[in-house]
């Protein structure tokens, strides 16, 4: 048997699973389903299979219209909140983290037609590949049913956002670093990435420094540069009574 087949034949690298689970999932019965194979179509799949299209444009649109309906349902949802809270609720919704956590709660990796290289390299469980999927997944099925089933979809999985015993989001360690670090010493707070691992998927990939002027602050360690950047800055905030530049 060839290293080919017997890749193929593994379970997280075998065929995705058939389109009619995902829309048991989705709880929509598609009247188009070319619409969701090809929101589940990546571009490594549809170059290796020269097929005519792949997932971008439904991405695309996607992108806008979950990002119209979480605005709407948490704007409902939260009459007493500030602009701010309202923008960083939606962003933890609907930016590459939160989509890409909800890929993984519908298991959505397991759908993707991906290509070769890209499914040996973990492309099923990248943040990027999962985040698009999602994105290009709702854009079909506004397309298909319209607004209806994207809000019903929504407010199913964000359910505990929306509800009324939900708190504002705290805002983000960077921001709260930055703004700490321009009252105290007039500057902006910079990020260097110190190691980097080259690993796709490895969730230590990269260790990024925080510095005040040209003194490190802080390290923070992550499967990305800007989760690395958010912890090193969270630690920094953590310690900044300690912080004395000389």
């Amino acid at each position: 048997m060839s290293d080919d087949s017997a890749l193929a034949e593994s379970p997280e690298e075998g065929p995705a699973l058939p389109v009619e689970d995902l829309e048991r999932v989705l709880d929509h019965s598609f009247a188009d389903r070319t619409l969701l194979e090809t929101a589940l179509t990546h571009a490594s799949h549809a170059n290796e299979e020269g097929l005519d299209s792949d997932n971008e444009r439904l991405e695309f649109l996607g992108d806008s219209v979950v990002g119209m309906v979480a605005a709407q349902l948490l704007y409902r949802a939260h009459p007493d909140w500030r602009e701010g809270e309202l923008t960083r609720a939606l962003h933890q919704l609907v930016d590459r983290r939160g989509l890409a956590a909800l890929a993984r709660e519908l298991e959505l990796g397991s759908y993707l037609q991906l290509g070769r290289t890209e499914i040996r390299s973990g492309g099923r469980e990248k943040d990027s590949i999962l985040a698009d999927g999602m994105e290009a997944v709702l854009g079909a099925l506004y397309i298909d049913g319209g607004l209806d089933p994207v809000e019903r979809f929504a407010r199913r999985h964000f359910a505990e956002a929306l509800s009324a015993e939900a708190k504002p989001v705290a805002r983000d360690p960077k921001t709260r670093f930055q703004e700490w670090v321009m009252s105290t010493f007039g500057v902006f707070p910079t990020y260097r990435v110190v190691a980097d691992s080259e690993v796709e998927g490895d969730k230590d990939r990269f260790t990024s420094e925080v510095y005040i002027h040209d003194r490190s602050i802080a390290t923070g360690v992550g499967r990305s540069k800007r989760e690395a950047e958010r912890r090193a800055a969270r630690r920094a905030y953590e310690m900044r009574e300690e912080v004395e530049l000389g």
